[in-house]
């Protein structure tokens, strides 16, 4: 009995969560003479599959989509990669850079990122990576790294040094009890940073949309801004089963390493 209240609050929460999802499903599936009803319905009337039909016909969903699969899975690894050695030298040394850096961390997230548009597409411009995949790549990397460093040094952390110590008593350098110790016991957090890198630079549109300008380089949220008319009036069928698409791969990369994103979660939680 005393669950009650705790399983009551967890499928409230539940619902308030996957309200825009079902919704979305619902949108997807109705005609647009049911969407226009003023009496809407959470189960259509007349289901349709017209909808996504138009969504893949008018638009290149299919390539869009692998576009920005190739960008967040670049942009993710690149994060993690980059921001690994510098997140154990965050948490094991001491000294001025280290504060500098930590500095630079925190300043980075409460920075407008609208005030750099301009300067960052002079910049993009200058290196010729305007309207490519890699200058995307570049820019989510650069942005995404501050967090990133700041979720790896508090997993760098929860990592006792005694374990580094007992492996060169053993005679291990410290490269070797670097990966040889340390990095497993970082998995969980690795792929929690890995998730958070892959679903920031997935739903991206801001950069995109000053980066990219081809439509035969365009990333998904890009591609779905096209469903909207020119005077700003979205197209509420096509749009909801394209949206409805684009969600899918990050739900599928969240399944398969939820597991080990709840638990790297509560290590950086409770002891970083």
């Amino acid at each position: 009995m005393r669950r009650i209240p705790q399983y009551a609050a967890l499928l409230v929460y539940l619902v308030f969560l996957g309200f825009p999802l079902v919704w979305l499903l619902s949108t997807a599936l109705k005609t647009p003479q049911e969407m226009a009803s003023l009496d809407p319905a959470w189960i259509p009337r007349e289901p349709t599959l017209a909808n996504f039909a138009a969504a893949f016909g008018e638009q290149d969903l299919v390539g869009a989509g692998l576009r920005s699969l190739v960008v967040a899975l670049a942009s993710a690894f690149l994060t993690v990669a980059v921001a690994l050695p510098a997140a154990y030298a965050l948490a094991r040394y001491q000294g001025v850079l280290k504060r500098i850096a930590l500095g630079w961390v925190l300043v980075s997230q409460v920075f407008p990122f609208i005030l750099i548009i301009i300067p960052l597409f002079m910049v993009m411009r200058e290196l010729d990576l305007v309207n490519t995949l890699a200058g995307l790549v570049a820019v989510h990397v650069t942005f995404t790294l501050p967090f990133a460093l700041w979720m790896l040094q508090g997993y760098v952390r929860s990592v006792p040094r005694e374990l580094e110590e007992a492996a060169a008593v053993d005679g291990a350098g410290r490269m070797r009890a670097i990966v040889k110790v340390v990095a497993p016991l970082l998995a969980p957090g690795v792929v929690a940073t890995l998730l958070f890198s892959f679903i920031s630079s997935w739903n991206e549109f801001l950069f995109a949309l000053v980066v990219l300008k081809d439509p035969d380089v365009m990333t998904l949220p890009l591609t779905l801004v096209r469903f909207t008319g020119p005077e700003g009036v979205a197209r509420l069928g096509p749009l909801a089963a394209a949206s409805l698409m684009a969600t899918i791969p990050s739900l599928i990369f969240f399944a398969i390493i939820q597991r080990r994103l709840r638990s790297g979660l509560m290590a950086g939680a409770v002891k970083g």
